[in-house]
Formats: structure tokens, sequence, C-alpha cells
């Protein structure tokens, strides 16, 4: 299948620089690449494992939705 693609010109030059000293092709280095993305394994679904949390009274948690984040994304 044919397609168009639009490529920044340094990065092009960048891509073509490669195959060349590959001794390769543009769009052989662009197959691999792409065949390489899509044989990475999509991240596993399932649990995510949460932090935990202490409490002075268990079963009661007051948290702001800027401490959540804080505790999520440190």
């Amino acid at each position: 299948m044919r397609t168009t693609v639009d490529i920044p010109d340094p990065l092009y030059r960048r891509l073509k620089a490669t195959a060349a000293l590959r001794g390769s092709s543009v769009k052989q280095i662009v197959i691999h690449l792409i065949e390489k993305e899509l044989r990475v394994p999509s991240p596993k679904k399932g649990r995510i494992k949460l932090p935990l949390i202490e409490s002075d009274r268990p079963g009661s948690l007051h948290l702001t939705n800027a401490e959540v984040h804080e505790i999520l994304f440190p």
C-alpha cells in the first residue's frame, strides 16, 4: 500500500543519511521501525497498585484532589 507521510526536513535528512550508512533504503528503515513499534506489547490491563495511606482513624480519610494527585504522581 502506498501512503504519504510528512516528515520534517531535518529528520528526513538524518533518516536518509542513516539509510545510506547502513546500505539500506529509507523505505526499508521506515518499514523496519513500523514493524518494531507494532511488536511492542501494549501495557497490560489489570489492577492498579495504589499506595497504602495510613490514617489515624481507619475507614475515614479525607483528602483534597491536590493531595491525591501528589500521592499518585510524586
